[in-house]
């Protein structure tokens, strides 16, 4: 592989890796499998070394809930040089008597047990309320009812994500009847070393103030916990194991909408006792630059024992672009490797390990919809 730049960055310690001629695989581009648009990327490995992306199907426009969309799949058995065609494994057809254009589901997150294997994919169903959305106004609203509030959806596979179980709503086991809105936050969910599952996720309280949080399971997703909120006026967020044990919550912060100064930056909190207790995180509004989207954020552990972050987004205080692949051997205090992979684009992005030296990323593309690419860890120098 060719690097097109490689330069380091006068006054930080950073090395930038700019590889706008990397390979990728096309997941989709508009108007392909009768969709017109895919957004929302979220992606995980199974316990057979399958990957499964999966993602928003919108198959009118481009627009967020309310509307005609679906959670879709695609499955790659060979590390993601190939993908089966996409499908969707969660549609509430029209249920309730009502169109299909008001049974929208959206934002999934995917998490893999690893002690069972078996896989659960979540996101958020709105049922009526046309022409709103739910993170505005009374597009949800506090309550359990399908009238006034979003619902946090989940579908089930145990054969490496082939076949699903029919949507099974979780709304009332998890939202609290006060709060307007509870969801899954969209990416991935992780198992810890101790087999604990950790999903991370988001709401509006009582007062319709946007929160970032997260739920567990000690007992294989039968039973859950949510968290206290880690912040508030954050709202999507990533959720990775520190080598300590610990837990990192690295979050989307709507302040980011006016700050463009140095103190522009993702929130990151972290908790000792599964989001009991959060505590600010010495990298917070400073080391990660935001245009207020979605991010990605996944541990990893080397061969030689030492635990690596990495996280993803477009990297720019203002606009969606210039996806950026960045790399933490310290727990997220600093971050010293770069790779550049989209100069004129990116936005929402889902991270993977596909194996134990490749890095993989899906993700909202000048290039396409959606497309799937690679990075060897060679490439950090690891």
């Amino acid at each position: 592989m060719k690097l097109l730049t490689t330069l380091a960055i006068l006054c930080l310690p950073v090395l930038v890796i700019a590889q706008e001629n990397r390979p990728f695989v096309v997941i989709h581009r508009q108007g392909d499998a009768a969709c017109h648009t895919f957004r929302i990327p979220a992606i995980a490995v199974t316990n057979d070394g399958t990957l499964l992306a999966v993602y928003d199907m919108r198959y009118r426009s481009r627009r967020d809930l309310q509307g005609h969309m679906d959670i879709g799949l695609s499955r790659s058995t060979d590390g993601g040089q190939t993908w089966e065609s996409p499908r969707p494994i969660m549609d509430m057809g029209e249920y309730g008597g009502l169109p299909q254009d008001q049974n929208g589901c959206s934002d999934p997150n995917i998490l893999v047990d690893k002690a069972t294997g078996e896989i659960f994919v979540s996101a958020v169903w709105t049922h009526g309320k046309p022409g709103t959305h739910q993170w505005r106004d009374k597009g949800s609203e506090p309550g359990l009812k399908l009238s006034e509030s979003s619902q946090f959806m989940v579908v089930r596979s145990r054969d490496d994500g082939k076949t699903w179980s029919k949507p099974e709503n979780w709304t009332a086991r998890l939202k609290n009847p006060k709060w307007y809105l509870f969801a899954p936050a969209p990416g991935n969910g992780i198992t810890l070393d101790n087999g604990t599952l950790v999903m991370p996720s988001q709401g509006r309280d009582a007062t319709g103030q946007p929160f970032s949080n997260l739920m567990w399971s000690k007992d294989h997703g039968k039973t859950w916990t949510v968290s206290h909120p880690a912040r508030s006026d954050t709202s999507e967020c990533a959720v990775a194991e520190l080598s300590n044990g610990t837990l990192m919550l690295n979050m989307r912060d709507n302040r980011n909408r006016q700050d463009k100064s140095e103190t522009n930056g993702r929130a990151v909190s972290v908790t000792s006792d599964l989001g009991n207790h959060w505590t600010v995180h010495a990298s917070d509004h400073g080391s990660l630059p935001e245009p207020v989207c979605m991010a990605s954020l996944i541990s990893h552990k080397l061969n030689d024992g030492r635990t690596v972050l990495f996280f993803s987004n477009p990297n720019h205080k203002s606009k969606r672009k210039n996806m950026t692949v960045q790399l933490s051997l310290d727990d997220g205090k600093t971050w010293t490797k770069r790779v550049r992979l989209d100069q004129n684009g990116g936005a929402y992005s889902s991270l993977v390990m596909v194996n134990d030296k490749t890095l993989g990323i899906l993700y909202e593309s000048s290039r396409a919809d959606m497309v799937f690419q690679t990075i060897s860890l060679s490439e950090f120098g690891l």
